[in-house]
């Protein structure tokens, strides 16, 4: 596979570390994700504090399920080593952050685009259930 770094060429090691479907992101972006997901869990712990202090009715915690959809992509990308922004978008980085090296191949492409989906619905599915457990749960 060739492919085009943004700022200049990959190294063969950051091409031998791409797997289609499988990894895409490198330790930086990996820690990147993870921070995003621990961002999540506080996001859905200060939204349930605050629906909780203004005695919201429980169906307003439905909305749980937005901020641990974000938890549960930051931290799926994190533990699968695959961005799902990445694989939509048909880039791969394992340098510095900020960086992004194209993929290619179409078939490449294909596949993380279809891993990308699996993950946005996991991370759907997640919050969903967050949030349903958050109505039902009497707090």
């Amino acid at each position: 596979m060739i492919a085009t770094f943004a700022a200049g060429r990959a190294s063969a090691n950051q091409e031998s570390e791409y797997r289609p479907g499988v990894c895409n992101i490198g330790p930086e972006e990996i820690a990147r994700r993870r921070r995003a997901g621990h961002l999540g869990v506080v996001a859905t712990l200060a939204t349930l504090a605050i629906l909780l202090a203004i005695d919201a009715p429980p169906l307003a915690r439905l909305l749980l399920a937005l901020p641990a959809a974000g938890a549960a992509t930051g931290y799926l990308q994190a533990w699968l080593k695959f961005c799902a922004g990445f694989g939509s978008a048909g880039v791969f980085n394992f340098g510095p952050l900020g960086g992004t090296v194209k993929v290619d191949d179409a078939e490449a492409r294909r596949r993380d685009r279809a891993r990308s989906i699996q993950i946005f619905l996991a991370a759907l599915a997640i919050g969903l259930a967050v949030g349903v457990v958050a109505v039902i749960v009497p707090i």
